[in-house]
């Protein structure tokens, strides 16, 4: 999960590449800005996006779900980083949806503040929108997640657009990256497919790591890994291919050269559009494959 190491590797790196804060990219770039970082598919279906609420017994989760706007097609789960749902989440999703696929985005902070947790226009890094958001974050838990996947799924199940006879596919950035392996082995009937980008945690030695899970998983994987992070535990990668192969289930592990934490969505300050267009085509790949 992110923290404050990963605010000194961006510094780092900003200084080398002499580009914006997230802040300053934030200000100037606006939704109209996330939307044209983001293309679109060639074959682009129409689609249709609403928020929604998603009743959990914790709650009322308050969500973003977009599908095409014709016929039935598999249902997908996005986990979003620790900075939570917000604008380029929704644009996410909206892209996935053109591809033919109905999306639901979840606002993992629910229980106590709707989204977004911070206004688009401020600096997260400031120390008390930091302290806000790790706030939330560690109230969250193993068994808040899986109770919120199975609500989650549930929902995804009841709408007419959803194929209930295709499986389900989950995705997370960052903290969601142990999100999707705890909801790939919470509904393995359904979950089909998962993918992790930059996700923190996958494989520690505590007794509740997300690792110890993958007997109890059905789903094929991408695991798409910061170099960053890799420099940090390089051991994890091999302990999760380790984990996949012993169950004989397929499992893409790869370390993104030249990539930082928080690559992947547009409004980071270390998005690397090369290595994130690369990893969006790895995971159509696999939810083309793998959610039949």
């Amino acid at each position: 999960m992110c923290d404050e190491r990963d605010f000194a590797d961006e510094d780092s790196w900003l200084a080398q590449q002499g580009t914006v804060s997230r802040r300053d990219f934030a200000l100037m770039a606006g939704a109209a800005g996330l939307l044209a970082s983001i293309p679109a598919p060639a074959w682009a279906a129409q689609t249709v996006g609403k928020d929604v609420i998603v009743k959990t017994p914790d709650g009322m989760a308050d969500c973003y779900f977009v599908r095409p706007a014709k016929g039935k097609h598999p249902g997908v789960i996005i986990w979003p980083d620790i900075f939570g749902l917000r604008p380029a989440f929704r644009k996410m999703a909206d892209r996935l949806a053109e591809s033919g696929y109905a999306v639901l985005v979840v606002n993992p902070y629910y229980r106590a503040a709707k989204s977004p947790i911070l206004p688009d226009d401020v600096d997260p890094r400031a120390p008390d929108n930091w302290a806000k958001v790790r706030e939330q974050a560690q109230k969250l838990t193993p068994v808040t997640n899986v109770t919120d996947a199975k609500a989650f799924t549930a929902f995804l199940d009841k709408q007419k657009s959803v194929n209930r006879k295709r499986k389900i596919g989950t995705m997370g950035y960052c903290m969601g990256g142990p999100m999707v392996m705890r909801t790939a082995a919470a509904i393995p009937e359904r979950i089909g497919a998962a993918a992790s980008f930059h996700g923190g945690g996958l494989a520690t030695d505590k007794a509740d790591s997300p690792h110890l899970l993958i007997p109890q998983m059905k789903a094929s994987f991408l695991i798409a890994v910061a170099e960053n992070d890799d420099q940090k535990n390089s051991v994890e990668k091999e302990t999760l291919r380790a984990a996949f192969a012993a169950q004989k289930l397929p499992a893409e592990i790869e370390v993104y050269v030249g990539s930082m934490h928080g690559w992947c969505p547009p409004d980071s300050k270390v998005y690397n559009a090369i290595q994130a267009e690369r990893a969006w085509s790895r995971l159509l790949a696999l939810f083309g494959s793998s959610l039949a």
